[in-house]
């Protein structure tokens, strides 16, 4: 059987291995990242270095209470400024490493010399580059959707801060409805800033009318939020045409992304509330509006029924009156038109006869000339009878039913010939013109 340790034993090798080789203390150049207080007085943190954009040392350290109020206050008094995440200090470190925690740093001391880190001063400058160029305000300027009901979000699918989200959302309990659509995007990492960038321009080209953009993360490492400080990703914030409201998860510093975005909130569920809050807001004012609609027209039908109500009085008050004046008046004039229609009867009496006996007159003397006109046209009618002309010896002949004198006549027509008396049929053998 091969020879072999226990886990216990092989970290104790460790531990002894490194309490002899490494000396007591070092001084180190590192950047402050991801500092947390306890309710202890002790400080956690983490102590990175960096190529470039990229991590390429990071270690687990700690400040004890006893020598963290020291270290802090004589910082704060000689740079102005207390220990924060992004600077880069110089400490004077004691190498630790626990069986079961494995290996750690205590910092014993920190050079105030060695002033701000890296990392805030490049913070700084993109703040200062960002201030110049007038974008810090930029996104502040559009005015927040009183109603956002379509929401473009930019997360992680996967991410739980982007569930927290969804859930505040779909189960608030006044069932506000949100249309919203994710972008998913790398939320943190060397990825993160083109993957958000990427989903920003995807919003810019989407057909969807999206009133409301929502930048969320949840959680993680304060290290892992150095993309939000990046100066394109803040360009492209400040510069989006819709309000873009920011919930990255931390509680303890503003990152780039939070200064130049028109509304930030600490995590996503604050976000989901932030747009559930603009329903509420709206729902109050509208429930306001419609009680001072219903008082004021509460007001007006009562104004306009006591109206009508005198009206009504008033109607019923004149038409009693007008009733009475024109009943004495329909009185006075029925006795006036009695009156005067007598007279004019025995004004017009005798016209009236004068008039009877002209008629009568002159009705004979019409009818009796009508008369004889009827008798004379009477006789020229009877002149005109084809009767009267074959009386008289003449005859009437036809061919096909049509008199000779319209339809000329031709050898072999057969003619029908009227007398008086007889209706002659002959045939037509020959014709000769008559020259008179």
């Amino acid at each position: 059987m091969q020879q072999h340790l226990t886990l216990l034993e092989l970290n104790n090798k460790i531990k002894a291995t490194l309490n002899e080789q490494l000396s007591p203390t070092y001084w180190v150049v590192a950047e402050i990242s991801d500092l947390k207080g306890s309710p202890k007085g002790h400080a956690y943190l983490e102590l990175v270095e960096k190529t470039g954009n990229y991590i390429s040392a990071k270690i687990r350290a700690n400040i004890w209470a006893y020598s963290y109020r020291s270290i802090a206050n004589r910082f704060q008094s000689m740079t102005g400024q207390s220990l924060q995440n992004g600077m880069k200090v110089l400490a004077m470190v004691n190498i630790q490493f626990h069986e079961i925690y494995g290996l750690s740093l205590n910092i014993q001391e920190i050079d105030p010399n060695f002033t701000i880190g890296e990392r805030a001063r490049k913070k700084q400058e993109v703040i200062e580059k960002l201030t110049k160029a007038g974008l810090m305000d930029m996104n502040k300027q559009y005015p927040l959707p009183t109603v956002p009901q379509n929401v473009a979000i930019i997360s992680s699918s996967t991410a739980a801060g982007f569930g927290d989200f969804i859930d505040q959302l779909k189960n608030n309990k006044l069932n506000y409805a949100v249309n919203w659509q994710l972008f998913p995007a790398v939320m943190q990492g060397n990825e993160a800033v083109d993957s958000i960038l990427h989903a920003l321009a995807q919003i810019a080209q989407s057909p969807t009318p999206f009133q409301l953009v929502a930048i969320i993360r949840g959680g993680g490492a304060q290290l892992d939020m150095d993309c939000y400080d990046d100066y394109e990703l803040g360009k492209a914030i400040a510069q989006f045409r819709l309000p873009v409201i920011t919930g990255i998860g931390h509680e303890r510093d503003e990152c780039i992304a939070d200064l130049v975005a028109h509304t930030k909130v600490k995590t996503p569920t604050a976000v989901a509330e932030f747009i559930l809050s603009g329903f509420r807001d709206f729902e109050d004012k509208l429930n306001l509006h419609l009680k001072r609609i219903e008082r004021s027209v509460s007001y007006l039908l009562q104004k306009e029924h006591k109206a009508i109500r005198d009206i009504e009085h008033l109607l019923i008050s004149l038409f009693k009156n007008k009733l009475f004046q024109s009943s004495d008046r329909l009185v006075n004039y029925q006795r006036k038109i009695n009156s005067e229609s007598l007279n004019f009867i025995k004004l017009h009496y005798s016209s009236l006869e004068n008039l009877s006996g002209r008629v009568k007159r002159q009705s004979k003397t019409l009818v009796k000339n009508e008369i004889s006109l009827l008798t004379n046209l009477e006789k020229d009618i009877n002149r005109l009878n084809p009767h009267f002309f074959l009386k008289r010896g003449y005859t009437r002949s036809e061919i096909d039913g049509t008199p000779i004198i319209t339809r000329p006549a031709e050898a072999g027509d057969k003619m029908i010939t009227y007398t008086l008396n007889q209706i002659i049929e002959s045939h037509i053998v020959s014709i000769e013109k008559n020259e008179r």
